[in-house]
């Protein structure tokens, strides 16, 4: 009862919201690149939040189902396929045994997502079910899935009422230029007034070198007043850290705990989707907000996220009004007679 990997992809991963409370002793909290299509995976199958689902990148896998269960993919569009006919993203598709799921290609998009019904059997490492890859922990044998693995499921769950309602109709990353809103800080004031604006300003293109760990980006020179080196503090998702070179490194799920370059701005998290879902050569520009705006627009997608959810279970809804009135009417006939 699980999946076969009959191709394992370029780079396809276990991850969930990542390993927290454990940076302190070095260890990364990895975790999926882009939040917000891990949840609308897990909400599209009413899956916990944090269950974990199969990321990844640029190259999707093939998988057999050796079990009935029910999958949603979401991210970028890879054009996904089940026994060679094509099937929707953002969509709740249910799995017969012997079913393959295969994808042909990036229509959009860098990364994509596949949860699962009947949850994968991943035991919990510290917390969590992430890969992390760089300790080797955690996830499938904290490595990316090879040709030949096989991965289990935890319980059998084929069934999800009002099946047809379970899709969304999002296209989301089909753009390429972005604007990337970012906070200034903690260390802006160590670059020039002129570097700053050059930042905020010009406009910047994802180069080759982005991976799991960071985005490396080419543009015009950030310019600094003395150094850009710090004494090493914390890194969170989303700090755009400026070497001596000029140019910003955007750092991302894998990222080192710690770092001596200092930090301009940090990449607010509602907007790190629209950078993890990027590709070679397209353009980034930035645009500073307030803390108090960034805590405001992640309320705003919490909301969006109810109205998903609303809008999946809203035949439920409908359905349980008609079978109260229902009720309501024999009763009030009882009374009558």
């Amino acid at each position: 009862m699980g999946i076969r990997v009959l191709k394992g992809g370029m780079l396809t991963t276990v991850q969930d919201l990542g390993r927290t409370g454990y940076q302190s002793q070095g260890f990364g909290v990895a975790g999926v690149m882009d939040v917000r299509s891990f949840k609308i995976a897990n909400l599209l199958l009413d899956n916990p939040e944090n269950e974990a689902v199969l990321e990844f990148t640029l190259m999707g896998p093939t998988l057999q189902f050796t079990s009935e269960t029910i999958i949603a993919v979401t991210g970028g569009d890879f054009l996904p396929h089940v026994n060679g006919k094509p099937v929707s993203m953002y969509t709740a598709i249910y799995m017969h045994k012997g079913d393959v799921l295969e994808f042909k290609g990036s229509r959009t998009g860098s990364r994509g997502y596949i949860a699962f019904s009947s949850y994968l059997d991943i035991p919990v490492v510290m917390g969590s079910r992430s890969t992390n890859l760089k300790c080797s922990l955690g996830g499938f044998k904290g490595r990316r899935l090879k040709d030949g693995d096989y991965i289990g499921f935890r319980i059998k769950r084929r069934y999800l009422p009002y099946f047809l309602s379970r899709t969304l109709d999002l296209d989301e990353f089909d753009q390429e230029e972005v604007t990337l809103r970012v906070v200034m800080g903690p260390q802006d004031r160590a670059f020039t007034k002129a570097g700053r604006e050059t930042f905020l300003n010009e406009e910047y293109v994802v180069t080759s070198d982005f991976d799991r760990m960071g985005c490396r980006l080419e543009g015009p020179f950030i310019a600094y007043k003395e150094t850009a080196d710090i004494i090493s503090d914390g890194i969170a998702f989303g700090s755009v850290q400026v070497p001596s070179h000029g140019k910003p490194i955007i750092l991302l799920s894998d990222r080192q705990t710690t770092g001596g370059y200092a930090k301009i701005a940090t990449v607010i998290s509602v907007d790190i989707p629209k950078l993890v879902q990027r590709r070679t050569d397209h353009k980034v520009r930035f645009a500073s907000v307030s803390v108090e705006e960034a805590q405001q627009l992640l309320l705003d997608e919490m909301k969006e996220m109810d109205q998903f959810r609303h809008q999946i279970h809203q035949p439920c809804r409908e359905v349980l009004d008609c079978r109260l009135v229902a009720k309501r009417l024999t009763k009030l006939f009882e009374q009558q007679a």
